[in-house]
């Protein structure tokens, strides 16, 4: 079955189809949630609330997109919602869900899957770096830069004009280049940024996932 038949059989009842699509595209819809909110604890409760929030709209879905860019839609703007509202908050949980509370050495949450040991270091800051952009042109950069899809799938992920989500990444890029400037390989002292692109033509594979249900579609707006 396509995911417009799956959608489709959950509206009409069927209460698996709904289950099979969200283990369809779990792994990337994961690695988009974890890539924008930068915390495992927090993106798996936006992922959950997304989910829920697609569960509940699913009669309400008119075809216009691909399913998956719908999903994908949700996805976002439910970490941008938690987001937003962490940033409301006096403390900012460290990434990749590492809380001290105050304690040395006390932590809750997993480990993202890691990079070499040698590189660790590199790819903390990176993700420190990422997590200090403004919430839109993380999202941009995370759809485009990280996860690969193409500008024009990912205009219609956050509901705004192509030239915008390039204009977002211009701007996250520029930003990442200062933050990260410090960072330096060779003789040339260029920063040692990971490679970014314009969007590859089909996303990538996934990486681990978690599951969960969402809760609520934001709208985006535009920046």
């Amino acid at each position: 079955m396509s995911d417009l038949d799956l959608l489709r059989a959950h509206v009409a009842g069927d209460r698996d189809a709904f289950t099979e699509l969200f283990h369809r595209h779990r792994d990337r819809l994961w690695a988009v949630a974890l890539r924008t909110v930068g915390d495992r604890e927090e993106a798996a409760d936006a992922l959950q609330d997304a989910l829920l929030s697609a569960h509940r709209a699913a009669a309400r879905f008119r075809g216009d997109s691909a399913v998956t860019t719908w999903l994908h839609r949700i996805v976002v703007n439910a970490c941008l919602d938690r987001i937003r509202r962490r940033q409301t908050h006096a403390t900012v949980p460290l990434p990749d869900g590492v809380h001290t509370d105050g304690e040395p050495g006390r932590h809750t949450g997993g480990v993202e899957p890691a990079a070499p040991a040698r590189d660790h270091d590199t790819a903390l800051v990176v993700r420190q770096a990422l997590a200090a952009l403004p919430v839109e042109q993380r999202a941009a950069l995370v759809l485009v830069d990280v996860q690969g899809y193409p500008v024009a799938e990912v205009a219609r992920m956050l509901g705004v004009a192509e030239g915008t989500v390039k204009s977002r990444c211009a701007r996250g890029r520029a930003r990442l280049a200062v933050l990260l400037g410090h960072l330096r390989t060779g003789s040339d002292g260029a920063p040692d940024v990971p490679r970014v692109t314009g969007g590859n033509p089909r996303p990538p594979e996934g990486v681990g996932s978690t599951s969960g249900w969402s809760r609520r579609d934001a709208s985006q707006e535009e920046t």
